[in-house]
């Protein structure tokens, strides 16, 4: 099952032991296929573990893999694209929600190219305390080098123009 294209999907984000991390009121599916979801997130309410409740203040560009450890929000800012990277497992849709684990790893990635590792000391506590098997430990740090490599070389998602392209989609379907 794949989200319907021009639909809007519920968004879920899990941990490791099953607890509901943050949600997503709604996305936009822009494109969807048995690889990989492409949806958009704008005006949307974000709901915390812990309750709070927060509004997106730009249109991001949402790229979720049904094959890769990660997941990638090209937030659209006035002064550029910029990336938020989540080391993740594989996503999937139940016809309920878009859903991944969350595996608390994060890249920060500037429109100057600058890249920001975030939550290493995160990930290790939950490793050690919702028992992360070893083979998750391996494909996350795997992951890692991997999204480095796609950032320097500049390779879908993490390609400013594959996700203009995206973002002038997504404004032309707002006008139908």
């Amino acid at each position: 099952m794949i989200p319907q294209v021009h639909s809007e999907v519920y968004i879920q984000s899990y941990k490791h032991d099953k607890s509901l991390h943050r949600t997503w009121d709604r996305g936009y599916v822009l494109e969807s296929d048995e690889n990989h979801y492409v949806i958009v997130t704008n005006k949307a309410w974000v709901i915390e573990r812990d309750g709070r409740r927060w509004y997106t203040r730009e249109p991001a560009i949402c790229y979720f893999y049904t094959d890769r450890w990660y997941n990638v929000i090209a937030m659209i800012r006035t002064d550029g694209i910029y990336y938020y990277c989540n080391l993740a497992s594989p996503v999937l849709y139940d016809g309920e929600a878009v859903k991944y684990i969350d595996y608390d790893i994060d890249y920060k990635i500037y429109e100057d190219d600058t890249i920001i590792t975030m939550d290493l000391d995160e990930y290790n506590l939950h490793k050690k305390i919702m028992h992360y098997p070893d083979e998750i430990d391996r494909i996350i740090k795997k992951e890692m080098i991997n999204i480095l490599q796609q950032v320097k070389k500049q390779e879908k998602p993490f390609n400013k123009e594959y996700v203009e392209n995206h973002f002038q989609q997504y404004l032309r379907e707002l006008t139908l």
